[in-house]
Parts: structure tokens; sequence; C-alpha cells
């Protein structure tokens, strides 16, 4: 299927497996990129050593264009794109707004830009700059998301700007694909759907209570980082909802300790990255904290298996997903019933 983003980034179906933290790694992002789509790689959780492995690991199983997503807030966020520069990753994509002057680098060594957005003027501050297509994603969307929903979101993003959209939030299946083709957007961008397939490395038993979740099993939480964030309802959250502020600030002590050994960050760095996320927000210490080792809660649950410990990130999709197919599997079912549904739309006058 040939459209403006299958050109832009050389892939052959306009899927893209978005960059999810513990989740898209070398296998996933490989065997994404090796069935057609793009595959995203997350590197917020990983050290700048661990990235330049996984890039190279990615690049070993697949010759097929992949990218890399980046926390433009990040204090090396610079040094995250000189490794990707020097080991020739083609695209590049964002969970929060680059700036003009990084977008200009990327650009100047043919790196395709493409930041994620949740609002129409986000979407045109970026196009602006520079980028070269943009992701959007609607309410329906899991983790850090808002409250627009993408039906909404996305036709007034593809009618502000000149440049590809990419539509996140809600899609699973083929019949999304052909209703977001519809919409104006150039592909779709699925988060949950691939979580949760056979090559997707998190546990067995995390992938069964996504499984297990219905659709009023997957909430917005500001409890965790104090910002709404898309999850499946567990206890922990629960606790975290009803504790009080010292019982939440000793969390997120415990949860930074354990992200700084992890990470091998200092104290000073840490806290830039939370006061940066604090800019601009009404958050507690213990939400920037939170907000700055909220990837220590993911990995509990994606990595450890400690459904109990950590928290599981999700798309409301979760509740109409009840089986895990390879990348390949997917993205060949999807393609299908794409074409299945525009063979069958009856015909123009």
């Amino acid at each position: 299927m040939d459209t403006a983003l299958t050109r832009l980034v050389g892939i052959r179906h306009p899927i893209v497996q978005t960059g999810m933290g513990w989740v898209a790694g070398p296998r996933l992002v490989s065997a994404t990129a090796n069935a057609g789509a793009l595959g995203i790689l997350a590197s917020a959780t990983m050290t700048l050593d661990q990235l330049r492995d996984a890039i190279r690991e990615v690049k070993c199983r697949t010759d097929a264009p992949f990218g890399v997503n980046l926390r433009a807030d990040a204090a090396d966020a610079g040094e995250r794109v000189s490794i990707m520069l020097a080991e020739g990753v083609r695209v590049a994509s964002f969970a929060l707004a680059p700036s003009p002057d990084l977008i200009a680098t990327l650009k100047a060594a043919d790196v395709v830009v493409i930041p994620s957005v949740g609002a129409r003027r986000h979407a045109e501050k970026v196009a602006a700059w520079g980028a070269d297509a943009v992701l959007v994603q609607g309410g329906e969307g899991g983790g850090h998301t808002g409250d627009v929903a993408t039906t909404v979101l996305l036709p007034q993003v593809v009618d502000a700007v000149g440049i590809p959209v990419i539509a996140a939030g809600g899609f699973f299946d083929g019949r999304g694909l052909v209703a977001a083709l519809a919409y104006g957007a150039a592909g779709v961008a699925m988060g949950t759907r691939f979580l949760l397939t056979s090559d997707s490395t998190v546990p067995d038993a995390v992938k069964q209570r996504y499984l297990a979740a219905g659709v009023k099993d997957v909430a917005v939480t500001r409890a965790v980082d104090g910002l709404p964030h898309r999850m499946l309802r567990t206890d922990l959250v629960d606790s975290l909802e009803q504790s009080g502020r010292s019982r939440r600030l000793l969390r997120a002590v415990r949860s930074a300790a354990g992200f700084r050994a992890l990470s091998g960050l200092t104290w000073r760095r840490m806290l830039r990255d939370g006061l940066a996320l604090k800019h601009g927000k009404e958050l507690t210490w213990s939400q920037v904290l939170l907000a700055a080792n909220t990837p220590m809660l993911l990995k509990s649950a994606m990595v450890d298996g400690r459904t109990d410990l950590g928290v599981m990130a999700s798309g409301q999709v979760a509740g109409v997903i009840d089986d895990l197919p390879s990348c390949a599997e997917l993205v060949e079912r999807v393609m299908k019933e794409a074409e299945e549904v525009i063979s069958g739309l009856p015909a123009t006058p």
C-alpha cells in the first residue's frame, strides 16, 4: 500500500510500531521491520552503550528501515542523537517536541524526524520547525495521553499541517487503518497491539493480564506521576491513588534510587529531568520523582513480570485483543483486512 508514510521512510506497509519503554527492544523492532512496517526502538530506558548495542543488534537482524525514539527533554538527548547518526539510523521519533536546533541537526544528516503530539497546536509548531511527519495520539492510546479522542483530534491535525500524519490511539486491525486513511492520515501507529505479539519480550504472565482485561479495566490515572497516564487498573494503581503524600514520597524516593542504580545517572541529572517534566505543571516533589522514575515501575512489570509491583501502560484496545500473533502474522492480517474493507466499499457513482 503506497502512502506518504511508506514513501517517506521506505517501508512496505503504512504501519508503525511505537517506541514503548522496556518493550520495543531489538527483537520486536527487527521483527516489525522484517514484516514491512516501521519498528521504533525505545531508547529512554537504555544507557548510551545499551542504545548503541541495541541499534547494532537490530541492524544484524534486518536490512529494513527502523527508527529510534528519544526523549527530547533528556539531558543527554544530544549524545543519543550522535549515536544514531554514527550508526546510520534513518528515523528519529520523539515523545515530546524536539527543539528547532535538534530537528535541524537531524535533517542535515537526512534523518526523518517524527515527533508525537496530542494537540493540533503542537502539530502546527513542530511542522513549522521542519518535522517531516507527525504522530498524533488520541486519548484512547496507552501511556501518557490526552482527553481528546482520535476521531476528533486526527482530522483537526490533518487539516492543520501539510506533512504526513500518522494516527495513533485505538488502532489494532485493518478496519482502523482504512478509517485513518479516510480521515487523511498516511498510516497508523500501534503500541499495545505490538506488545501483544509472540515477538514481544514482555513476560507471558504479563501478556495474559492484558489479554484478560476488558475495556473498562484500562483506566487513566494521575496517581503514578501527576500526569494523565493510561494503564491497566491493578492493586498497585489503586494503592497509589489511595496513598497519602508521605507514603507516595517514600515510594518515589525508593523508585528513584533504583533507577539511579540501574541507569548510572547522577541525582543532579535525574532531578534536572524531573524538573523538565515539572515545568509548567502543578506537580508535587513526589510526583516529580515518580515522573523521572516511572521507567522503574514499568520495568517491574514489562521485564521482571511483577504485575503486583509494576504498572502496565495500555491503550484501550487491550480490551478487544485476544491473541498473540507474530509481527509478520499481525501485519499481514491488518493489510489483508484493510484490502477487504476497501474492496467492499460501494463504488463511487
